[in-house]
């Protein structure tokens, strides 16, 4: 046990150097992203009734985002295969935060409708990129941390993005003759610009680029990454390129979970304002802060699930019973109507358990992909995942339109996610790992 401890003790120095350089930067992207993909469900409280608009309208532009996703998923992570992570943050980021700030212009249905899908065209590639740029430098046994490190941005963005909305719309509607909703886009949209010309000169494309590796450390990352594609193929023959990717059924298996699990996550990104001000919380301010404090809960519980997922080299259970977390918050909400607390606390448990079922979720194809199959495998589930995206948030506001209840479209997303994992449990088999600190390549000596 003590030899076991001090080889790993400069192993983990080498993963602590690597994720202390790319993990902050890619972290402050995703928050922005995550603020600017979202942001449209602080801005309905106030352009709904500027421009005459309903839930049904709102939900359907929410999910136009993901239409554009869709279509543009997999030649963007392709693309980034090809030309690396820098060009592709660039193209992706400036891309955008443009078409956020042109979203302050909105007069219609069918231009909310148009910008939103120009949106998610435009964003399509970034997280599966991202995802597929950590599996360059960490390896399996380190990413369930590292992408619950990452995800933890989604909880930070809540912990931002709601109070900042709220304050944003209070205190500049009106000004400059501009409304609330109008400034938002505008404040919000402008940060990945910039981001994303940082990312041209900040990033390196593979470790083999990064000066601030010393060669030692770079041989080691390269044989800690073989030594996880040997484990692969004595466990299972992962797909070896595009073609073999979409004749594979696992992916597709993956990819239906995925959209289960995305369901889900859009069911909380986009509704929480609207439940909260359902229940009796009426005032932007309050809602954002409320929205904020219930993300700082998140990010705790993400970190504390993906620590305890790595530390025991167990994906599948800890995948499933967040999902199942999930759907039983969901059937619950009806419950809480009449209590606030009672539904922040569901939706807490909710969030908690969608965003670590998100980061663990992808350790398990990660660990299955390589190279050219590893970007045409994680596009490819993210883009059938994305038709969940654009699914959820339509259906919720169709169902609120025609029933009357916001919480009919959240029951069945709790039923299909309930299938999904049970799906998971059934067919995705319990890969054979080596817990933290075994199996692993010799450490460079200092």
């Amino acid at each position: 046990m003590m030899q076991r401890s001090s080889a790993a003790a400069p192993e983990d120095a080498i993963y602590r150097k690597i994720a202390r350089r790319i993990v902050p930067f890619l972290f402050f992207c995703y928050v922005v992203n995550f603020i600017d993909r979202v942001n449209i469900g602080f801005a309905k409280l106030q352009f709904l009734q500027d421009l005459k608009l309903d839930d049904a309208v709102f939900g359907l532009a929410a999910g136009m985002f993901f239409v554009g996703y869709l279509v543009f998923e997999v030649p963007s992570n392709l693309l980034l295969e090809k030309i690396g992570v820098r060009k592709t943050l660039l193209r992706i980021m400036v891309l955008w935060g443009s078409l956020t700030v042109l979203l302050m212009f909105v007069k219609s249905a069918g231009m909310l409708y148009l910008l939103r899908f120009l949106l998610g065209a435009a964003e399509a590639g970034f997280f599966p990129g991202i995802i597929l740029y950590l599996t360059y430098w960490f390896p399996d046994r380190q990413r369930g941390r590292i992408t619950s490190l990452f995800i933890m941005a989604v909880p930070l963005a809540g912990i931002i993005g709601g109070p900042l909305s709220g304050w944003i719309m209070v205190h500049f509607h009106d000004l400059l003759g501009l409304r609330g909703w109008q400034w938002l886009f505008l404040i919000e949209g402008v940060p990945a610009i910039a981001l994303g010309v940082m990312a041209l000169l900040y990033l390196d494309d593979r470790p083999a680029s990064a000066k601030w590796l010393s060669h030692e450390e770079k041989r080691f990352v390269a044989m800690a990454l073989d030594a996880d594609r040997k484990t692969r193929g004595t466990q299972y023959t992962p797909p070896a390129g595009l073609a073999d990717v979409l004749r594979n059924p696992r992916i597709y298996l993956l990819s239906a979970i995925y959209f289960c699990v995305f369901m889900g996550l859009n069911a909380i990104g986009f509704w929480i304002p609207t439940l909260l001000r359902h229940v009796g919380v009426q005032q932007l301010g309050h809602i954002g802060w409320i929205s904020g404090g219930m993300s700082v809960c998140t990010a705790i519980g993400i970190v504390v699930i993906g620590h305890s997922s790595d530390r025991r080299a167990e994906r599948r259970w800890h995948v499933a019973a967040c999902g199942f977390a999930v759907a039983a918050s969901f059937l619950l909400l009806p419950f809480a109507a009449r209590s606030v607390p009672f539904t922040v606390a569901l939706l807490v448990v909710a969030s908690i358990c969608i965003y670590a079922t998100l980061s663990i979720f992808w350790t398990i194809p990660t660990a299955d992909l390589d190279g050219g199959a590893a970007a045409a495998g994680i596009a490819t589930i993210t883009a059938i995942g994305a038709i969940g995206g654009a699914v959820s948030p339509s259906l919720i506001g169709s169902l609120a339109t025609r029933t009357g209840s916001i919480y009919t479209g959240f029951a069945v997303i709790a039923v299909l996610l309930i299938a999904g994992m049970i799906a998971l449990l059934w067919a995705v088999p319990s890969p054979r790992r080596s817990p933290l600190g075994t199996a692993q390549p010799a450490v460079p000596k200092p």
